[in-house]
């Protein structure tokens, strides 16, 4: 049988090593991301739109999304959603970061 040689590690090359296993890598931590509540079809991408056309029309001016769904209370990507549709239907338009009714 073969014969193992011991080896002889000083103290300083075994702290070494015992410090590159201790350091650990940390990933970034993944996006949480929630399921919405309400549904993706017609009738409910509408009613986001009405909201969003009523905040519009109560504000008077021009709006950014985050302000819209404040004042209409909803998720910023409800208001994405009802803006894609009144966009369509040639509503609202936009004014650099801000939406405005046409």
């Amino acid at each position: 049988m073969a014969e193992k040689k011991a080896t002889k590690t000083s103290g300083a090359t075994a702290a070494v090593a015992t410090e590159k296993k201790a350091v650990a890598v940390k990933k970034p931590a993944a996006k949480k991301t929630s399921k919405p509540t309400w549904g993706i079809d017609a009738e409910s991408v509408g009613f986001r739109a009405g909201d969003v056309y009523q905040a519009l029309s109560s504000a008077g001016k021009a709006l950014t999304v985050a302000q819209i769904a404040k004042a209409s209370e909803k998720s910023e990507e409800e208001v994405l959603l009802g803006i894609g549709w009144l966009f369509k239907e040639g509503k609202i338009k936009g004014e650099g970061q801000l939406v405005t009714l046409a």
